[in-house]
């Protein structure tokens, strides 16, 4: 390995742990703040502001152009959904126990990609998710704990979010990724307005400020998650995504008085091993 290839791989590790701290710390803040503000509004300031954050990358037009808006419409509307599903899920259960059952979007991915893309689901992957389910079940304790609302909404959020991710797949074909992220943040926020109006309450100025820092941290994460793949390989940066469920372990400890449950680091370790396992399979084109 040549010097600049070990300071680009320097950068990518660096930028996806900046992603995780970035992502954790949103999350905190989203619990703080649905104590005043309903999930399904902080989740549109978060589309907005997170769109925010990506206008002044747009260089020139010729980036808008697409044939693909039936698609990014479609995207836009899980985008908000899945964000209504996970912030109300962040306001309800402990951050440690939504950040790993968040960790199966891949997996969901998997599953649904001999569906919508007619791809051969394969003896590995089928594997991996198996171990994935598992990995759940041990979160959830069906059978031992109460019934857990925020555990079942996460996991519809990270299937909604797994299909997200097909229908960018396709896009990707045509598309260039700066396209694809600005038309599902220019769609999600109009439709997340949707969903919000309802329940609307108009914030006070320190609410509005925590809301704003929630779309920039947003837009921040997921800029450096797509600046560290392209700084590095994907096998040396993914290993660190596994930070934010340390990150929310902390923040939950430290400010909600959350003592995470050891079986929720087993499952998120499970968890997080099988999508990491089919995410690479993916990026091989293995199966």
């Amino acid at each position: 390995m040549t010097a600049h290839s070990r300071w680009s791989a320097l950068r990518g590790m660096a930028f996806m742990l900046a992603s995780t701290v970035a992502f954790a710390t949103m999350n905190g803040f989203v619990r703080t703040v649905s104590v005043t503000i309903h999930p399904f509004e902080i989740a549109f300031f978060r589309c907005l502001f997170a769109f925010v954050v990506f206008l002044p990358m747009l260089r020139g037009l010729a980036l808008l152009k697409t044939r693909r808006l039936g698609i990014y419409l479609l995207c836009g509307a899980l985008s908000a959904f899945d964000s209504f599903l996970f912030f109300l899920a962040v306001s309800l259960s402990p951050l440690a126990k939504v950040t790993a059952l968040d960790f199966s979007s891949p997996l969901f991915a998997a599953v649904l990609a001999p569906l919508v893309l007619g791809e051969t689901l394969g003896w590995k992957r089928a594997i991996a998710l198996v171990i994935g389910c598992a990995g759940a079940l041990i979160i959830i304790r069906p059978g031992i704990d109460v019934f857990d609302l925020g555990s079942i909404l996460v996991l519809c959020s990270a299937a909604g979010w797994g299909l997200t991710m097909i229908l960018m797949k396709i896009v990707a074909r045509t598309d260039h990724s700066f396209t694809i992220t600005i038309y599902i943040g220019a769609l999600s926020t109009p439709l997340s307005l949707l969903g919000a109006v309802p329940v609307w309450q108009t914030p006070t100025w320190e609410e509005f400020a925590l809301l704003a820092l929630i779309g920039g941290l947003a837009g921040i994460g997921m800029i450096a998650v797509a600046q560290a793949f392209r700084e590095a390989d994907m096998t040396a940066v993914l290993p660190f995504d596994f930070m934010k469920l340390v990150w929310a372990s902390a923040i939950g400890y430290v400010f909600f008085a959350e003592t995470p449950h050891v079986l929720t680091w087993v499952g998120g370790i499970v968890i997080f091993a099988a999508a990491a396992a089919v995410t690479m399979a993916e990026r091989r084109g293995g199966s």
